[in-house]
């Protein structure tokens, strides 16, 4: 028996022993995502290439659960944990079945690249919905609590491996992703890019990492010797594999230009750090070791950490006949179970976020016997599985959920009133559906209107191709089509009106804020989210749900799209006066804070500190709440966040209870990244906020209580810590 085959002996020496038996040829095939098979040492063949963001994607039927910017909005890591596990279970489940027949192709493996923990910098990008928003702490929660789900819970194999992306600093443009070069201070680089990304790879240990297509400061990110080498495994410990993006590769010679031919891209990525190319080159791997501009030494330190992988997802231990590996006895039973899909709605029923409400929430039917269900979202198919989705044997629209709600005690009518794309000018969208939604109207004592956009509409460079998309990214944020006029022709009825937005980012909503009677927030909500909706509509549930991101009263409240600088955005560093904040959300419920206490107001650099509040439910129905602890520095001399959040929980709270919430914040919590990249403890004032959202103005006045807040003073000297 070979040595590599041996499994008592440690997997660096079953590594090292399978590395001195391959050919170059053989080593050359093994380092690109169709990984070819080395049939004579039983290595089989392997697709890296496979998608897991919120469901395992297109391999056929699989649950599909709320769109990333969802998971997020639940604010609950212990949900997204399990959601990651089951989708974990489900990945297993199809790739033992797929590899027993032989089938080890595109969407069969288990290496799943996901989570997306970029930060939704800029709400015109296309692809903001398959992140966790624009906090890097929230995204680190999240993405941490994802990786772990995935990846299982054995001390030896892996059920899954996950891949955190882009790596870094990606968030559009997508029209010129291939070539873009993100010019970016050590500021806003350590703060806000890599924060989650550090959490990922250090807290929950994920195995694979996916370099990003733009450059960063001029240098592509999958040929970044300080990102692949010098930070992520050298600074952060990181023992994985690193995986281009799609083509990212041939793109350093097309278009970014540092490289005059493949084989000098390729010897510069392996160098820098990158293992698997998800190009197709072998023989310019092979041209590169001919040229001397890459060794068989440096493709070997690839191979150690590619094959590593491998080892511990168990395909060199008698395959399927390994009793000792948990996650090949999981059955295809397991895949599309009734168990998955009541998660898939209790994760929907948590992502929805309730904007605003006048008192019309929940609604009495016994007071509403005729409803109009109307807008492009009512009843749209692909609406609720957003992007990079699987297929679900069962989904569910807004207009199922109502009618489902409703049963025989209303009358549900519906019309689509516009489509979300197109103008006057085009026939098959003209205002012929407004006349309508006007008839269904008039026979109605409620209005839901269901507007927002669609996956058509933002999304990745080719995936979106509409005039009011560039390579998936938004031109504005407006509401597309006639849907403005829609609501205005809504509002004109007089009629009561609650306003559903179903999308996956920040839209304006002006409007509708001001003269709607509610207001909910719906990202892409997998498939219960209809269901869930209509179940919070008619009061069978409570609202729980929290925003991820800014919504904005108008673009030009933004910088550019192309700048990277934080100053002028996300919660952090916008100074101006949202519509709705980062962190909001309503309840049926009313929550009252009280009691904000610090162990100590005065505490030494190095030392942390607990935080303790009381949070009472005044209302008669149980609820969730949300408690957000946030910080503000006072006295350093660089540019701070004006609120960064830095813990958070959600609990439970009965009618009338009164719950005592503890945090403990870290010397870590109570640092600062300074203009140099650095992350400091220094001897200054933080004022310590507890509320229900991030506690600025808009939240006070909208939420009509202010937040809680402590002052804590650090001395000592200034220190330099850890990353």
């Amino acid at each position: 028996m070979n040595k590599y085959l041996d499994t008592t002996i440690s997997i660096n020496e079953r590594v090292e022993d399978l590395i001195s038996l391959l050919t170059l040829e053989e080593k050359a095939g093994l380092l690109f995502h169709e990984s070819e098979p080395v049939n004579r040492l039983g290595i089989p063949a392997m697709n890296w290439w496979n998608e897991a963001l919120h469901g395992v994607a297109r391999a056929g039927v699989a649950t599909v659960f709320p769109q990333a910017i969802g998971i997020a909005s639940t604010w609950n890591e212990k949900l997204m944990q399990k959601i990651a596990d089951i989708i974990s279970t489900e990945g297993r489940a199809k790739y033992n079945n797929y590899a027993k027949q032989g089938s080890r192709g595109y969407y069969r493996g288990l290496t799943f690249w996901s989570p997306n923990v970029n930060i939704f910098r800029d709400p015109h990008w296309g692809r903001g919905h398959e992140t966790y928003g624009e906090c890097p702490y929230l995204t680190s929660r999240m993405g941490v609590a994802f990786c772990k789900g995935i990846q299982g819970y054995d001390k030896k194999y892996l059920k899954a491996a996950a891949t955190p992306k882009h790596f870094a600093v990606h968030s559009g443009p997508e029209g010129g992703r291939a070539n873009f070069n993100a010019r970016v201070n050590k500021k806003d680089f350590y703060e806000t890019y890599l924060f989650a990304f550090h959490a990922c790879f250090t807290e929950s240990k994920a195995v694979g990492a996916m370099s990003a297509y733009n450059a960063i400061n001029g240098v592509p990110c999958s040929a970044d010797k300080l990102l692949l080498t010098d930070i992520l495994r050298d600074q952060w410990g990181f023992t994985g594999h690193v995986v281009s993006d799609a083509g990212a590769i041939s793109n350093m010679n097309k278009f970014h230009k540092n490289t005059k031919d493949m084989a000098e891209s390729i010897a510069l990525a392996i160098k820098a750090g990158c293992d698997i190319m998800t190009d197709w080159a072998p023989a310019d791997m092979l041209e590169a070791v001919h040229r001397k501009i890459l060794t068989e030494k440096e493709i070997d330190e690839a191979l150690r950490r590619t094959l590593a992988i491998r080892f511990r997802l168990g395909q060199f231990d008698n395959e399927f006949k390994n009793k000792n590996n948990p996650y090949e006895s999981i059955p295809y039973a397991m895949n599309d179970c009734q168990a998955h899909k009541r998660v898939a709605y209790k994760a929907a029923l948590e992502s929805v976020v309730l904007l605003k409400n006048d008192g019309i929430l929940p609604i009495d039917i016994s007071k509403y016997k005729n409803i109009a269900v109307i807008g492009p979202n009512a009843e749209r198919t692909d609406l609720p599985l957003g992007n990079y989705n699987g297929t679900p044997s069962e989904y569910y629209t807004l207009l199922d959920g109502v009618r489902k709600a409703a049963g025989s005690k209303a009358n549900i009518y519906y019309s689509i009133g516009c489509n979300a794309t197109g103008s006057r000018e085009n026939a098959i969208t003209t205002d012929g559906y407004i006349p309508e939604a006007l008839a269904v109207s008039e026979m109605s004592d409620l209005i839901i209107l269901a507007v927002g956009l669609n996956p058509g509409l933002e999304g990745e460079d080719g995936d979106a191709s509409n005039p009011d998309t560039t390579s998936g990214d938004k031109k504005h944020l407006k509401l597309t089509g006639l849907q403005n006029e829609l609501i205005n022709a809504m509002l004109k009825t007089k009629k009561p009106i609650i306003v559903v937005n179903i999308s996956g980012s920040a839209v304006l909503l002006n409007e509708v804020d001001k003269d709607a009677n509610a207001v909910l927030q719906q990202f892409y909500p997998g498939q219960a989210g209809g269901i869930a909706i209509a179940d919070i509509l008619f009061g069978k549930h409570n609202p729980a749900g929290r925003l991820p991101l800014t919504f904005y009263k108008s673009q030009d409240d933004i910088p550019p799209f192309k700048n990277y600088s934080m100053k002028g955005r996300t919660y952090r560093y916008f100074s101006g006066d949202p519509l709705y904040s980062f962190g909001f959300g309503l309840s049926y419920s009313d929550f009252e804070y009280s009691n904000l206490k610090l162990s100590s107001n005065v505490i030494k650099t190095g030392q942390g500190v607990t935080v303790t509040v009381d949070v009472k439910n005044n209302s008669k129905i149980a609820g969730d709440e949300v408690i957000q602890i946030y910080l503000s520095a006072e006295g350093a001399r660089f540019d701070t966040p004006i609120f960064d959040l830095r813990s958070f929980t959600k609990v439970n709270i009965k009618a009338g209870e009164t719950k005592n919430i503890k945090f403990k914040l870290s010397p870590r919590d109570l640092s600062l990244i300074n203009n140099n990249g650095e992350r400091v403890i220094l001897p200054i004032n933080f004022k310590i906020y507890a509320y229900g959202s991030c506690p600025d103005k808009t939240s006070v006045k909208r939420i009509g209580k202010k937040p809680l807040s402590a002052l804590i003073k650090i001395e000592g000297k200034a220190r330099k810590i850890k990353y």
